[in-house]
């Protein structure tokens, strides 16, 4: 068996990466390899250019920094967090360390973290374990979010200082063209890459299967657990874009309502600010802005997000699968059955009921989807998940499944800890089966008592998953997905296939998002 040189030549410069010890033994990763130049000084707030060449071989043993964020939703071990920077534009590379005798598949992951945190330091993204159980190449990316990555700020642009809207999405554009150009040099295929994400991240998929630039980049999706509603049209976006700079101007400043009554800011005044802005007081102000949009009452309560520009992301993904114009690749979609069951515990950023239903226009389709949901605070919580994450998922399958083969799953497996605990089948509780986790020393402790279990359940969807990316075929027993059977997988131990589920549920909040696109 040969093995793979840990020195790599990519169009940028040498890279030199590190091989498994362990129980990573057998494969073999680069990390930190910038894939764009660093979004400082005149590049902040600009779409990503890129990297600049470096002269002899880069270390790439070590994961770069985060981007900028709170502190702690950077961990990588109990009291270890990951330094940030606004220099992130980097990605990581994991591959089996022997020589394939053919190209392997390309794997692309998005993280998430509802577009203001994250990091693919983060342990249970490592990609080793699924690179080499599956015999593929693994890529996981850091972009910009937060006021750094989705900020409209177009309204202060002049000829002499520019300002893109999008950026974070154009970062994950800049990642997936880095792989086009470079991942044959690591032993991957340029013409058969997948790109998957995980909430935010499977968000993130959805904008790119609705983004013309993205167009040819990747030849199918994954997206796990999107909120597909998750963007901001462009009106709310320069609203926010504006208070944000207020905010910069004026950290003290207390305002309660959306309408507009202040004199405009003067674009030269506002690109002072955000340029002698330093990244603490950035992400200040976001949180500023975050906590402003809660408190009005806003349509978006997370401020930042995709903006349907009508440029860049001409539609939303909703309206852009609805009009049949997302790009047409092979789609694998799905939610958790618990997914709100995360949020309510530890994060508790769920919207309750009537904010849940805020963008149900119609007065009868909003109590018949209330009356669906009377089972105690479980059923409530699972109310506010299925606003965010299950009931819009459904509505983007039924409109790309009439341009490209989709296949919709839920995932129901829990190990006895996950069920002990009250958390369930919660959101991003499928990444450990995805990545292998169950078998790192970070998710280990969630298996116990359920090991054969767990094992099975990691099979089974690493199989369908890396079957799904090696020929757009997920394996025996999943059917493809339309509006006329509705054929979903059930991920379990062992999985199974149901035909409409929640069909009364799936059925009211099919009216609503008809409102919403009518």
């Amino acid at each position: 068996m040969t093995l793979l040189d840990s020195k790599v030549t990519t169009v940028n410069g040498i890279v030199e990466g590190a091989r498994g010890k362990r129980t990573r033994r057998g494969t073999i990763s680069w990390r930190g390899i910038p894939f764009a130049a660093p979004p400082v000084a005149g590049r902040r707030f600009r779409a990503p250019e890129p990297a600049p060449n470096w002269p002899g071989v880069r270390d790439c043993t070590a994961m770069a920094k985060a981007a900028i964020q709170e502190k702690r939703f950077t961990a990588v071990a109990p009291g270890k967090f990951a330094p940030m920077s606004e220099d992130c534009l980097t990605l990581n590379v994991y591959s089996p360390d022997s020589v394939s005798s053919k190209p392997r598949p390309v794997m692309v992951f998005i993280h998430g973290g509802a577009y203001i945190l994250g990091t693919a330091a983060t342990p249970l993204y490592d990609g080793s374990f699924l690179a080499r159980s599956r015999d593929v190449i693994v890529v996981t990316v850091q972009y910009r979010f937060g006021p750094f990555g989705y900020l409209d700020l177009g309204a202060y642009a002049t000829d002499d200082r520019p300002f893109d809207s999008n950026c974070g999405l154009r970062d994950q554009v800049a990642a997936l063209e880095w792989v086009r150009d470079n991942i044959a040099a690591f032993g991957g295929d340029p013409a058969n890459v997948t790109v998957f994400g995980e909430s935010a991240g499977g968000s993130s998929v959805l904008s790119l299967l609705s983004a013309p630039a993205a167009q040819g980049l990747f030849v199918r999706a994954i997206a796990q657990s999107p909120a597909p509603e998750l963007t901001v049209d462009q009106d709310l976006a320069r609203l926010y874009a504006d208070e944000f700079v207020r905010i910069l101007r004026d950290p003290q400043r207390r305002n309660t309502t959306l309408e507009r009554t202040e004199a405009p800011i003067e674009p030269e005044e506002a690109q002072r600010l955000l340029s002698i802005a330093n990244p603490t007081e950035l992400l200040r102000a976001g949180s500023h802005l975050m906590s402003f949009t809660m408190k009005v009452g806003a349509p978006d309560p997370i401020p930042f997000g995709p903006v349907v520009d009508g440029s860049y992301l001409p539609r939303s993904p909703l309206d852009a699968a609805r009009a049949g114009t997302t790009h047409p690749v092979p789609l694998i979609i799905g939610t958790n059955r618990e997914e709100g069951q995360l949020f309510s515990k530890l994060w508790n950023v769920l919207p309750e009921t009537e904010q849940a239903l805020l963008k149900v226009t119609d007065d009868e389709t909003r109590r018949e989807i209330a009356a669906l949901y009377q089972g105690g605070d479980r059923d409530l919580i699972r109310l506010a998940g299925d606003a965010i994450f299950w009931a819009p998922m459904t509505a983007f399958a039924d409109g790309h499944s009439a341009v490209a083969p989709t296949y919709v799953y839920r995932y129901d497996y829990e190990t006895r800890i996950l069920k002990a605990t009250g958390f369930g089948a919660t959101h991003a509780t499928e990444l450990f089966s995805v990545f292998g986790a169950y078998r790192a020393p970070m998710g280990v402790g969630l298996a116990v008592g359920a090991w054969r279990a767990s094992g099975r359940v990691i099979d089974d969807v690493q199989t369908r998953w890396t079957g799904f990316a090696r020929t757009g075929d997920p394996g025996i027993g999943w059917p493809a997905y339309t509006t006329g059977d509705r054929k979903v997988l059930v991920i379990n131990d062992p999985d199974r296939v149901v035909t409409d589920p929640d069909a009364q549920r799936r059925q009211a909040w099919s009216k609503a998002h008809a409102e919403v696109g009518s």
